[in-house]
C-alpha cells in the first residue's frame, strides 16, 4: 500500500511540473526557459574493396601485381563535433500579464521561447532539407562488373580462364586503338579535337572497366552519425567496430565511445547584511536566463576525441528584468539568444 501510495505522489508530481500557470479566461501570455541537449556529430569513412572476377590472373595476363584479393569493407572514426539544441523546459514557465505601464511586445518563437522583446520578428528561412548521403561506392555494386564492355568473344569463352584471355585482348586492342589514332594511322579519324577528346574519354572509360575484371575496385565514402543526448544523464556509451562502424554491446571487436558531461550549475550568490538592507529596485515580469555550464569530454577507444565547455541552460537561474528599464517615452529592444535564455543585447 506503501509503494502505491509513492507512486501516485511521483506521478502527481510530474503532472504538477508540467502544468500551466495560467487560469482559465485569464488573459496572459507564457514562455519557457529554455533546456539544452548535446549533439554529437560523428564523422568517418567507409572504405570498401571488391574483388575482380579475374583476379587471379591479373599478373599472368596483364603483368598487373596490386589487386584486390578478397572483399572487404573497414569502418575508421574520424572526428565528432559538439553542438547544441534548445528546447522548452516546462518545468519552467514563466507568465507575464498585462500592465498598463509596459506593453507586452513579447516575441515567442514556435518552441514557446522567448526570443525578443520589442524587436521586429525575424524572417525564418525556408529549412533546406539535408542531402542525403551517397550509400553507393559505386554504380551498380549490388551488381558488381554487369556494365563491363564484355566483347562477344568473352561471353564465349567455355572457361574462367579462357573469358579472362578474350577480356585481356580487349584491353590490348583498345590500347592499339588509342595508338593508331596518336599517330594518325586510322582511316576515319575523327572530325575534330572536341569528337578526338570525346574518343579517347570513351576508350579510356572500356579499358579501366576491363581492367576493373582483374584489379577490382576500391572505395570511399565519409558518413556522419548524430546522436543526441541530456547532458545531465549519465553512462552514455556507443559502440564503433572497423569491421562494423556503429553497432551494439554485444559485438565483442567493438570499441567503446563514451561522452561525460562535468556539470558547473550557476547559482545566486548569499545575502550579506549589506544587501538585504539596501532597498531593491522593482521588477518587470520579464525574466532571463543565466545559464549554468558543463565540460564535455568525448573519448574512443581510451583517447579524448573532443573535449569542448557548452552552455547548460537548464543549470541556469532566472534574473528579472529592472522595471524602470521599461519606463520612458521609448521602450527598449531586447534580445534573447534561443539557445540559453541569456541577453543577447538591450538597445533604445
Amino acid at each position: 500500500m506503501k509503494k502505491i501510495f509513492l507512486v501516485l505522489l511521483g506521478a502527481m508530481m510530474v503532472c504538477t511540473g508540467f502544468a500551466q500557470i495560467v487560469e482559465k479566461g485569464e488573459p496572459a501570455m507564457v514562455y519557457y526557459s529554455p533546456k539544452t541537449t548535446v549533439s554529437l556529430d560523428f564523422t568517418y569513412t567507409i572504405e570498401k574493396e571488391e574483388k575482380g572476377v579475374f583476379a587471379e590472373y591479373a599478373k599472368s595476363l596483364l603483368g598487373i601485381n596490386d589487386v584486390v584479393t578478397e572483399d572487404k569493407t573497414s569502418y575508421t572514426l574520424k572526428d565528432v563535433r559538439i553542438a547544441t539544441r534548445a528546447e522548452a523546459d516546462y518545468a519552467r514557465p514563466h507568465k507575464v500579464v498585462n500592465d498598463p505601464a509596459m506593453p507586452m511586445l513579447l516575441n515567442i518563437n514556435e518552441k514557446g521561447l522567448l526570443v525578443g522583446y520589442n524587436v521586429v520578428p525575424r524572417e525564418k528561412k525556408p529549412n533546406t532539407p539535408p542531402q542525403q548521403p551517397n550509400n553507393r561506392h559505386n554504380v551498380g555494386q549490388n551488381n558488381r562488373f554487369k556494365k563491363a564492355p564484355y566483347p562477344e568473344e568473352v561471353l564465349k569463352a567455355a572457361t574462367p580462364r579462357a573469358q579472362a584471355q578474350a577480356a585481356a585482348q580487349q584491353i590490348f586492342h583498345i590500347r592499339e586503338t588509342r595508338m593508331y589514332l596518336i599517330n594518325g594511322e586510322v582511316e576515319h579519324a575523327p572530325a575534330d579535337g572536341e569528337a578526338m577528346r570525346i574518343v579517347f574519354e570513351e576508350l579510356e572509360k572500356q579499358e579501366n572497366a576491363l581492367i576493373a575484371l582483374f584489379t577490382g575496385k576500391k572505395s570511399r565514402r565519409t558518413e556522419h552519425k548524430l546522436v543526441t543526448f541530456d547532458p545531465q544523464a549519465k553512462d552514455q556509451k556507443w559502440y564503433f567496430s572497423s569491421e562494423n562502424g556503429f553497432t551494439d554491446a554485444e559485438n565483442i571487436d567493438a570499441e567503446v565511445i563514451s561522452a561525460d558531461v562535468i556539470l558547473y550549475p550557476q547559482r545566486y550568490t548569499a545575502s550579506t547584511e549589506d544587501t538585504k538592507n539596501k532597498k531593491k529596485a522593482a521588477v518587470s515580469q520579464i525574466v532571463y536566463n543565466l545559464p549554468g555550464s558543463g565540460e564535455v569530454k568525448v573519448v574512443y577507444n581510451g583517447k579524448t576525441l573532443k573535449k569542448q565547455t557548452i552552455a547548460i541552460a537548464q543549470l541556469g537561474v532566472d534574473v528579472p528584468l529592472a522595471k524602470d528599464l521599461f519606463t520612458g517615452k521609448e521602450l527598449p529592444s531586447i534580445v534573447f539568444n534561443e539557445k540559453t535564455g541569456n541577453i543577447v543585447s538591450i538597445s533604445k
